[in-house]
C-alpha cells in the first residue's frame, strides 16, 4: 500500500547559515576546531544537482523545487530526485515537505512524482512535459552527524560550490543543520555552539530561491518591504510573529546581499529593514508574552558602521548632486573644487564599505543575529501566552491596531507643537517612521481613509525634515574631507537658509 503524502507528509527541518569568511577554504579546517563538532567523523560527498521548471517557472510561483541530484564523480554515482514544496519564506528556519527518491540516470522520473502530491499541481501532466533544467548548483558538502544526550539528533552540513545560470555564476559558501530528531529548538542549540568562533549569518534563501534570482539577473538585490497581509481573525500576539519576522528577513537578507553589492540601495533598505523591525518591537511590546526583545548590544559596531557609510551614500548620489550647479555655476575652479569633494566622499564611502564587510565577519554579530532568529521562533501562540499579555490577546486584533495607531499618531502630534530645534524634529522624525511603518504593518486592518490620510503626513513629515538633516550631514561631511574651504562656506550657508526656513514654519 503506498504512503499517503497528504497526511503525513515527510518534513525537512533546517536552519539555514550563510558564512560571511573571506577565506572559504579554511571553513572546514575551523569548523572541525569548534567543541561540538571536534572527533566527530566527517563526509565528503560532491554534489551536481539540476533544478528544473517550465518556462514560465510555474513551480517556482507555487513555492515548489524538483531537482535532480547526482552524488559522486565516479563511474558509478547516484542518482536522486528530489521534490520540495511549501515551507516560509520568512525564516532560516525552514519546514517544508520533501520528497526524495532514487533514480536511475540522468533524467527526470514521472513515476517517482507518484507518492508525492505532484498529481495536485499537474493533474494532466502538461507541466512535466515542459520542464527543462533551469540552473545548476555544484558544490562540496562535508557534514558531520551530532548526536546529542536528549537524543536529538543534528545534521550539520558544509556547502561550498557555486550556483550557475546560463552565463551567471556566483559562489555558494553555507551551513546547513538539517534536524534528524527531537524539537527545532536543538538546531539553534548546535548553531549556538558554532557562532562562538565562526561567523554565521541567518538566511531565509534557499539555494533554489538564488537560483532563480541568478536566472534572472536579481541576485543580490535590495530587498524591500514585503508586510505579510493581516486577518482579523488571528490574535495579537500571531500577527506580532509574521510582522517581525518579514522585517528581520529583510534586515538580514540585504545584510547579505552587501557582503558582495555595492548599490547604495541594499545599504538603504538593511537600515529600513532594521528600523522597520526596533519600531514593531515597540508596536507590538505590550501582547508579546516573552517580553523583552533580544539585546542588540553586538549589533551596535554593524550598525554605527552601516549609518555612517548611508550618510556618505546619501550625500554623494542624492543630496549634493542637485547643488553642484548652484554652486559651480559655469566657473572652473569651483568646478573643480565640486569634483574633488565628489571624489574624496566616494573613496569614504569604499573605505565605509570594508569596514561593513569586516564587521559581518565578527562571529558576535551572526551570534546576536542568531539569538534574535531563534527568539522569533521561539515566540508563543496566543493561546500559550502568560498572564501578562492577556489583555493585548483577548482584545480583537482591529480595534487592538487601532488603539496602537491612535496612540502613535497622538504622540506626533504633541511632539510637532514643540519642533522649534533640530532636536526636537528629529525626535519628531523618529516618531513619523514609527508612525508610518505601524500603518503599513497594519493597513488591512485600519480605516482606510484614515490610514492614507496619517500615512501621507508621516511621509512627509519624514521627508521634509529628513532632507533639512541630510543637508546638515552632508555638509558637515564635507568639512571633515579637507575640500575647499569657500565649498565648505557655501553648504553651511544652504544649511543655515533650511534652518531658518524651519523656524518660520512652525513660529
Amino acid at each position: 500500500m503506498k504512503p499517503d503524502p497528504h497526511t503525513h507528509p515527510p518534513v525537512e527541518i533546517e536552519l539555514k547559515l550563510a558564512l560571511p569568511a573571506s577565506d572559504p577554504a579554511s571553513l572546514a579546517r575551523r569548523l572541525v576546531a569548534t567543541p561540538v563538532l571536534a572527533r566527530r567523523k566527517a563526509t565528503r560527498r560532491q554534489l551536481h544537482n539540476v533544478y528544473y521548471d517550465t518556462p514560465e517557472q510555474a513551480l517556482n510561483r507555487q513555492r515548489v523545487a524538483l531537482r535532480l541530484r547526482r552524488v559522486g564523480d565516479g563511474a558509478a554515482p547516484t542518482w536522486l530526485q528530489t521534490l520540495k514544496m511549501g515551507g516560509r519564506s520568512d525564516s532560516a528556519l525552514s519546514q517544508r515537505g520533501e520528497w526524495e527518491t532514487p533514480v536511475a540516470g540522468a533524467a527526470l522520473s514521472q513515476v517517482a512524482l507518484n507518492a508525492t502530491p505532484w498529481a495536485a499541481l499537474d493533474p494532466h501532466g502538461a507541466v512535466f512535459r515542459a520542464l527543462a533544467p533551469c540552473f545548476t548548483t555544484d558544490f562540496e558538502r562535508t557534514t558531520w552527524l551530532v548526536r546529542r544526550r536528549d537524543g536529538s539528533a543534528v545534521e550539520v552540513a558544509l556547502d561550498i560550490g557555486q550556483i550557475t545560470a546560463g552565463n551567471q555564476s556566483a559562489p555558494l559558501c553555507e551551513l546547513e543543520l538539517e534536524l534528524l530528531a527531537g524539537p527545532p529548538m536543538a538546531l539553534f542549540e548546535v548553531a549556538g555552539q558554532i557562532v562562538r568562533t565562526i561567523a554565521v549569518m541567518p538566511f531565509t534563501v534557499s539555494k533554489a530561491e538564488r537560483g532563480y534570482a541568478l536566472a534572472r539577473e536579481a541576485l543580490d538585490a535590495p530587498i524591500h518591504a514585503r508586510p505579510p497581509v493581516l486577518t482579523t481573525d488571528l490574535a495579537p500576539p500571531d500577527a506580532a510573529r509574521q510582522v517581525l519576522r518579514e522585517m528581520f528577513g529583510q534586515f538580514t537578507a540585504n545584510l547579505h546581499a552587501l557582503r558582495t553589492s555595492d548599490d547604495p540601495e541594499v545599504v538603504h533598505q538593511a537600515r529600513v529593514g532594521w528600523r522597520r523591525l526596533r519600531s514593531a518591537c515597540r508596536l507590538f511590546r505590550p501582547v508579546l508574552a516573552t517580553g523583552a526583545v533580544p539585546p542588540w548590544q553586538e549589533l551596535h559596531p554593524l550598525l554605527a558602521f552601516l549609518g555612517e557609510l548611508r550618510d556618505l551614500d546619501v550625500a554623494r548620489t542624492e543630496t549634493l548632486p542637485p547643488l553642484a550647479e548652484v554652486y559651480a555655476a559655469g566657473h572652473a575652479g569651483r568646478t573643480r573644487a565640486w569634483q574633488a569633494m565628489l571624489q574624496a566622499l566616494t573613496r569614504a564611502a569604499s573605505v565605509q564599505r570594508k569596514a561593513v564587510r569586516y564587521a559581518l565577519e565578527a562571529p558576535a554579530v551572526g551570534a546576536a543575529l542568531l539569538a534574535a532568529t531563534q527568539w522569533l521562533e521561539g515566540l508563543p501562540p496566543a493561546d500559550a501566552a502568560p498572564g501578562p499579555a492577556r489583555a493585548g490577546i483577548e482584545m480583537p486584533l482591529r480595534r487592538w491596531a487601532r488603539r496602537r495607531i491612535d496612540r502613535l499618531h497622538h504622540r506626533l502630534g504633541t511632539a510637532l507643537k514643540d519642533a522649534d530645534s533640530p532636536e526636537s524634529r528629529h525626535r519628531a522624525r523618529i516618531l513619523a517612521k514609527r508612525l508610518r511603518y505601524g500603518i503599513e504593518a497594519l493597513r488591512p486592518l485600519l480605516p482606510k481613509l484614515q490610514a492614507e490620510h496619517w500615512h501621507g503626513q508621516a511621509l512627509d513629515l519624514q521627508t521634509r525634515i529628513g532632507a533639512t538633516r541630510d543637508l546638515a550631514q552632508a555638509a558637515a561631511l564635507v568639512a571633515k574631507l579637507d575640500a575647499d574651504r569657500g565649498l565648505v562656506e557655501f553648504l553651511r550657508g544652504v544649511v543655515a537658509g533650511q534652518e531658518k526656513a524651519h523656524r518660520e514654519e512652525t513660529s
